[in-house]
Formats: C-alpha cells, structure tokens, sequence
C-alpha cells in the first residue's frame, strides 16, 4: 500500500496569479522566485470563481490554462481549489437565497468569504456546475496532484431553508417520533413539550436557547450539513478526477464542525497552522501546537496530514500583529514535519497590493525581490525539506492516547451549572499531554469512539459527556488490562444531555474507577484549596468532585474546607488493568508528576535515548530524530551514541549544544 501521495515534502502554499492578470510579468518572476525559494507546489483558485464564471453559465478558464501550463513547465506540481468559499457577485444578486440568515433573522447582503446557506439547493447547484467544468478541463493535466475543496468551512445559517432542514435531521435522528426527542430534550421542564415538528427552530438569542440537548443536535446538524455540502462538492471530482486525491482545510480546534467525523470523508486531513509566536509564550504555543498537529494526525489512523496553511512571518488579525523572531517560523514548520505532516505550505506566496490581506505576512513581500529575511529564510527551509524525504509517509504508533472529543466540548460548553466560567476542554486536554509531549513520547488524541485496546494508557480529562458505547468500551478496555485516567465532571450525562440516575460516574464506572461522587464543589477565582500526593502539596482551582473511595486507594487527599481529608486522587484494580480518577482541576505542576510516575508505573519508554535539557522536545519520526528547542536558551543534549546531523550531512556523538528557536535533525 502507497505510504503517501507525494515522494517528498511538499513546500509551497497559497498563490494568487488572478489578482495579477494585467500584470503578466509578474508570473514570470514568481516562477524564478519560486525556484529560488526551493517551492515545488502551489495551490491556485481558492478565490477565482469570479474570474472563471463572470456570468452565469459563461466560463473563461484562459488564465487558469495559462498559469498551470507555465506552473508544470517549471517543476511545480498545483493543488487545485474548488472555488466555492467565495462566490461572485451576480450569483448572490440573482438568486439572495444562498446567502445566509444570522440568529437575527436578518438575511446577510454579499460580501466577505463563506457568507452561504450550506441548504441551498441553488447554491449546491452552482458549486457543482463550477467543479464539474474545472474537473472536466483538468483531469488530465499533469501539474494536478490534488483536489483543494473549498477553503476553511465554517458559519451557520438560520434561514427556512435550513430551519426545515433541520426538522428533517430531528426527525432522521429520533426515528420520526417526537414523543421520543420530548422525552430525551426533557420538554416537559418549562412546559416545553412539543406536539408539531414545525414548532422547532434552532437556537437563538431571541428564542429557544436553554435546552442544551437541543443545542447539542443543532452543533451535529450544522457540523453534518457542512459535511453533505462537501460531499456535493466533491461528486464530480470522484467522479470524473478518482484517482486525484481531495482535501479541505481544518482550522485548528474549530468547534463549529466535527473534525473527528469530517476527516473520515478526506483522502488526507490537512489543517491551516498560525500559532501566536508573537505574543511571547513559545514553549506553552509550542505544547498546544503539538497537541493540535496529534490531533488532526490521529484521525487517520496516524498517518500523516498536510499543513495546508502557515505563515512565513506575522498575520493581519491579532490586535498586534508583532513579527516573530527570526528562525522561529522555521522551527514551527519542522515542528509540523516532525509531528507528521507530509507538507510545509505557506499563506501566501506573494503579498496582495490590495484588500483586506495586504498586510498579512507573504514569501515575496510588497518590494517583489528576494532580497529580504523571510525569503531567505524559506529559501533555507525549503532546501532543507529536500533533505527530509526519508520521512515521507511514516506514520506514528503510539501507546498513549488522550480522548478530546468534539461533542463532549459541545456538551461541556452548553451546561449551565458548577463552574460557569472556567470549563477550558481543550487547555485541560493540554494540560495532560504536556507531560508526555515533554518525555518525547508520541500520543494520539482521539474521540471516545476509537478503539482504547491498542493503547498502554489513555488519559480522557473531563469526561462530561458518554456517547452510546463508550461506558463498555472503557470497562473492557480497564478489564482487558488497560490503564485509564479521567477526572472531575466526568460521566455525568448520555448524548442527549440526560443525567444518568445512580449517581456518578455513570452505571458501571462507578465499579471502574470505584468511586461514588456525592457532591461537586466549584471555586470563585481566588479562592483555593489543596490536595497532598506522594508527600507534596499541589494547588486545587475551580472544580473539586467530592467523592467516596468504594473499592478503590485513595492517594491524595484534599486539606481544606468541609471535606478535608476526602480522597481527591484514586486508583482503583479492575479486571486486569487499573483505572485513575482525580476529582480536582489542579495545577500543571501535579498532572506533570502524576504523569511522570505513571510513565514510570507502566514502564513507558520514550521513542529515543537521547537525554536533553528540560525545554528540547525530542519528536522520532521513521528513523528520523527531530530535537527542537522552542526556549529562550542554549540547551545541552548528550547523544548516547553516534548519529548524522541531516541538514549539516556530518557524523556528531557527545554532547551538542542547540540554540534557542532552533532545531537538529538526526539520523
């Protein structure tokens, strides 16, 4: 089976020859500069439908004909975009259906990206039209090695349209039976039992909006929706292209979309990556960067993904848009490699003269020369990427897994009770993948759905939420003999937002993890208590479940308030394997020292010997060692034996030293 769709990286990213059609001089010297800068790929007409359909029905793909021609006839493979992100004019003017309604009412005017009723048949009508005739003309144009679709979906619409669309998914999703979406959205608190399909809309600031179950279904239709509307789009493609492989843009963590169900619909999951250099904490962005790059590898089975957009220096959208120090953007491009990704891709190639981006950070800056540090510096990654084609295609097995699940963040975010203010998932997820991101140990992060058996540990930090299934999967997997860790709030509800009755954790987890939570305390800011583990004191914020030890070792206690000297940390023997429940939100300090003696518990080793400085992060890919060092300071780092520096081509052994923002590539 092919390992990957490339046979090196791909190091390349957004390129925008339309926004320069009376300028055609200006192609020509983008293709020396990309040669220059090492590029080998450039994804076009993210932003052409106007130019490629400037009437209805009329298309002119003269440019687009142009520009790949001259693309492929230097080297230059293209990713070739679906258009739909951005539509022109005429189309939002003849048919004001696709646009979209906000929570208002109020139907949205042209204007702005992704501003479509994801329902309109009109719309889906004419996306499917515009990738038919760009899959038809190009099918088989050798620069073409991939389908780009669309570009970072994201929005809702409220329209009728999607209203009605909605009561068909409801009605799909409680098998035509109200009585049964009643009974599970628990109607009948408030006097909100319905006795009509059409008397359901989706939650608005001016209506409906305190039934979390039904928020919870409008989250899953308008993450479904999303994926049908890709599915649309690309039906063509398949069709007529099925040997060119289709992708679309994730952004980060977005909540609006299940990227875990989505990615099961891609042939490779790619994401656009801007961490946020510029606000000064390197070492904590680089941690929270890490975690998403595991996530987006982790939804296909480990293999590796694209990162289909970066910066090559600042954005346009901070409050303060301060440019990183030199080196660092390079380092997170590596990072990226190191983590999985197949690809270094850039937005943008060359800087807009006009419009809303024209600030926003380019390879070919406003001068047009290659005379400046961000050109040099790419130029110096790209050759750098030519070096690392032995990474191609290795995929990651790791024996730890972190459960991040996008509905149970979706559940997290719609309850209305404890601590309202602090509930922070993902910065909780984090926080419990730092420490073995810190010990060079791969982890997955998965949804509650996946298979827990091929993992030593998985760690499933406020586990509020249990879809159908997952209380069996982690009792087998605890039986079976394996190790699981989850904490406060966890267990509190099915995936209709009902509490389950018995008491929590839910029905057999009470036996899993040996505890019963009678009580759950939350913390206004300021206020703390404690929590002594192993002899040392650690700080407990916001949230303490109380709980009562049924079977299960305490090994901590908290020191404060009325349930001084309840057990806050347990372990608990089942079957053959072990189950952790810690009742608290603590402070790093304690997940980083539990962790670290679990590691040590379960005999977990890191992928190399290699023995660093805390603050270099130390990532094995293939046979490749990725040392990274994301601090403000030199670091030493003793090799246990002799091994060649990659990108300096020469035999090193002993202590080494790395500097600050930099990187040491070995093998």
């Amino acid at each position: 089976m092919k390992k990957s769709f490339f046979d090196h990286i791909i190091h390349g990213g957004d390129y925008n020859p339309d926004q320069w059609i009376n300028t055609p001089e200006i192609w020509d010297e983008d293709m020396r500069l990309m040669k220059l800068a090492h590029i080998n790929s450039a994804t076009v007409g993210i932003f052409s439908w106007s130019m490629l359909e400037p009437e209805e029905g009329v298309y002119n793909f003269e440019f687009l004909d142009k520009i790949l021609d001259e693309l492929h006839e230097n080297g230059i493979d293209v990713i070739l975009s679906t258009p739909s992100g951005a539509r022109p004019a005429w189309l939002a003017q003849k048919y004001p259906e696709v646009l979209r309604v906000e929570e208002t009412g109020i139907r949205n005017e042209y204007g702005v990206r992704h501003n479509h009723c994801l329902t309109s048949p009109v719309y889906r009508e004419k996306v499917r039209n515009i990738n038919t005739k760009l899959a038809e003309r190009y099918k088989d144009h050798p620069a073409v090695k991939m389908w780009h679709i669309s570009n970072e979906y994201c929005g809702e619409c409220h329209c009728d349209l999607c209203q009605e669309a909605f009561r068909d998914w409801l009605k799909e999703y409680y098998h035509n039976d109200l009585e049964e979406l009643n009974f599970k959205w628990w109607n009948g608190f408030w006097a909100h039992r319905m006795t009509d399909w059409s008397q359901i809309n989706s939650p608005k600031f001016r209506g409906e909006n305190h039934v979390s179950a039904m928020k919870l279904c409008w989250n899953r239709f308008v993450s479904d929706s999303h994926i049908s509307f890709f599915e649309n789009e690309i039906a063509p493609l398949r069709e007529i292209t099925p040997n060119i492989p289709v992708t679309t843009n994730f952004m980060k963590m977005y909540d609006g979309i299940d990227y875990q169900k989505f990615a099961k619909h891609l042939d490779l999951v790619s994401w656009d990556n801007y961490p946020a250099w510029d606000k000064g904490y390197n070492e904590a962005e680089a941690c929270d960067i890490a975690f998403v790059h595991d996530t987006f590898r982790s939804m296909n089975d480990g293999k590796p993904f694209f990162m289909m957009e970066s910066t090559t220096s600042l954005v346009n959208w901070h409050d303060v848009n301060k440019l990183p120090r030199p080196r660092l953007q390079s380092l997170s491009a590596i990072q990226a490699v190191a983590h999985g990704a197949d690809s270094v891709q850039y937005f943008q190639w060359r800087k807009s003269r006009g419009g809303h981006e024209k600030y926003h950070g380019a390879v070919v800056d406003h001068c047009g020369h290659e005379h400046t540090r961000v050109f040099r510096e790419v130029s110096d990654l790209g050759a750098q990427l030519e070096k690392l084609s032995d990474v191609i295609g290795e995929k990651s097995n790791s024996k730890v897994a972190v459960v991040y699940d996008w509905e149970n963040g979706w559940a997290i975010k719609h309850f209305c009770g404890y601590n309202n203010i602090n509930r922070k998932y993902f910065e909780e997820c984090v926080k419990w993948y730092k420490p073995f991101w810190q010990n060079g140990l791969s982890v997955d992060i998965i949804s509650m759905e996946e298979d827990f058996s091929k993992y030593d540990l998985v760690i499933a930090p406020f586990l509020y939420m249990l879809k159908n299934g997952t209380i069996e999967r982690i009792e087998s997997y605890v039986k079976n003999g394996g190790n699981f860790i989850t904490t406060y709030l966890s267990g509190l509800v099915d995936e209709n937002d009902l509490c389950y009755l018995g008491g929590f954790p839910a029905n057999e987890l009470k036996d899993v993890f040996g505890i019963w939570c009678e009580e759950t305390d939350s913390l206004p800011e300021g206020i703390k208590n404690a929590v002594i583990y192993n002899s040392k004191e650690y700080s407990v914020e916001h949230v303490c479940d109380i709980i009562h030890a049924n079977g299960s070792t305490s090994l901590g206690e908290y020191q404060k308030d009325f349930y001084a000297g309840m057990p806050a940390i347990t372990e608990n023997k089942y079957g053959n394997g072990t189950a952790y429940y810690v009742a608290f939100r603590n402070d790093e300090d304690f997940s980083i020292d539990f962790c670290n003696d679990i590691i040590s518990k379960l005999n977990i080793s890191p992928d190399t010997s290699i023995d660093a400085e805390n603050g270099v992060i130390i990532r094995k890919r293939g046979d490749v060692i990725f040392l990274m060092n994301f601090s403000d300071n030199e670091k030493r780092i003793n090799l246990d034996h002799s091994y060649t520096d990659i990108l300096a081509d020469v035999s090193i052994n002993g202590q080494i030293i790395i500097k600050p923002c930099s990187y040491i590539i070995l093998k």
